[in-house]
This record gives structure tokens, sequence and C-alpha cells, in this order.
């Protein structure tokens, strides 16, 4: 899956570069399709997962009015958490990649649940092979 947009002023630093918070905001809007298949209409008093983890790793500077690619795939899938991959892109270059570690999640008993099959099988197409 992926996504394409144009950094907004408010991504930069002041030294001009994107800033490296705006990259966790780019990569959570890239999850958005998989939040759907957890939620179809991304109500909140529905929600069901929490974020275990996230990994950024910034490889290349990133700027403003440049486009900008979001890529998500799926990585692994468990029984009640799936990692999910992704990357920002500008100008071919690889700017920033990340991990972000999903749990399903019933918030009414604090604890983590099982995966609905339906989803997992859906989140199973999402994975790159290499």
């Amino acid at each position: 899956m992926e996504y394409s947009f144009n950094p907004r002023f408010n991504d930069t630093d002041a030294l001009g570069h994107i800033n490296n918070a705006s990259i966790a905001t780019w990569f959570e809007e890239g999850r958005r399709p998989i939040f759907e298949l957890f939620i179809p209409d991304l109500d909140p008093r529905k929600w069901n997962l929490i974020i275990a983890r996230l990994e950024i790793d910034y490889l290349a500077q990133g700027y403003y009015q440049k486009t900008t690619t979001v890529k998500t795939s799926v990585e692994k899938i468990g029984n009640a958490s799936f990692v999910l991959l992704q990357e920002a892109i500008q100008d071919n270059i690889v700017i920033s990649r990340g991990k972000c570690f999903l749990v399903s999640f019933d918030y009414s008993n604090q604890k983590s649940t099982p995966i609905p099959e339906a989803i997992k099988n859906k989140l199973q197409s999402l994975i790159i092979k290499e």
C-alpha cells in the first residue's frame, strides 16, 4: 500500500529539513488502510489496536515541497499481533524506514485478543515476498 503527498511547511525544522517527528505522523497516516481493516468506520469508541513499539531509522534528509511517498507492507503476523514495514521516499531515495508493532487489543478487559481470521487473511495478502 502506498500514498503520496507534498510535505507541509510545518513538517520542517529550523534547518529546512523534514522534522523527525513528522515522519511518525506520515507513517501513522500510511497505516490508515490497516486501521480500516479492524475498524472500517475508524470510530475511536470501537478502537481495538494498540502500538506496542515503533522504530524509525532516518536514512537521508527530507525536504519541503518534494513529493513524498509512504509505502506500507506487512512483515509478520502472529496470533494477536503483527508487524508493519514502512518507508518514506522522496526523489526515489528512502529517507526513512520504520517498523510498527501492533496488537489486537480489548480495552474493556485490558488484554490482547486474537486477530480475527478474516483480517489475518487480508493482512497476509499485504506481505511482501522477496
